[in-house]
């Protein structure tokens, strides 16, 4: 696929309501969280909710809190993901986010410029959580090239 971009969409299911007081602490480290995505090496784009902080869909009958964005390469997705501060907000996220099981994260290549939406997104998390990894959706441990070639040496 020639000017591919990576996709990636996370999910996490929250520990409280948003608008519980134990959750003010994650809506004020969200703008941080977000601003620094953006202003990464190799970040395209994300998509933002209409209205409030979060974005939420449906996975296997539970709302879940939805990100969604695009970057160049799996290399600038994973320096922002484990080489920011994106690693500490990581590392409290069992103050805010109660375990889903499974897959969290899926991967797969859009042609530039796409992008997905919601929908997309949880399509391709339940395919990679029900089939395994493959081109059509992958994890972070084991990955597709936008050639649909296996990656290795990772």
């Amino acid at each position: 696929m020639s000017g591919a971009q990576l996709a990636e969409v996370n999910v996490a299911r929250l520990r409280a309501p948003i608008d519980d007081p134990e959750m003010t602490s994650l809506v004020r480290a969200l703008d941080d969280v977000f601003w620094l995505a953006e202003r990464s090496p190799g970040f395209v784009w994300r998509l933002r909710p209409d209205d409030g902080p979060l974005l939420y869909g449906d996975l296997d009958g539970a709302e879940v809190v939805v990100t969604l964005s695009t970057w160049t390469d799996f290399a600038a997705l994973q320096s922002y993901v484990y080489r920011t501060a994106h690693g500490l907000f990581m590392q409290r996220r069992a103050r805010w986010f109660v375990p889903v099981g499974g897959f969290t994260t899926a991967m797969w290549w859009v042609d530039q410029g796409s992008q997905p939406t919601v929908d997309d997104g949880l399509e391709r998390l339940r395919h990679l959580r029900d089939r395994g990894p493959s081109p059509f959706a992958f994890s972070l441990r084991r990955q597709w090239g936008p050639d649909e070639a296996p990656v290795s040496g990772r």
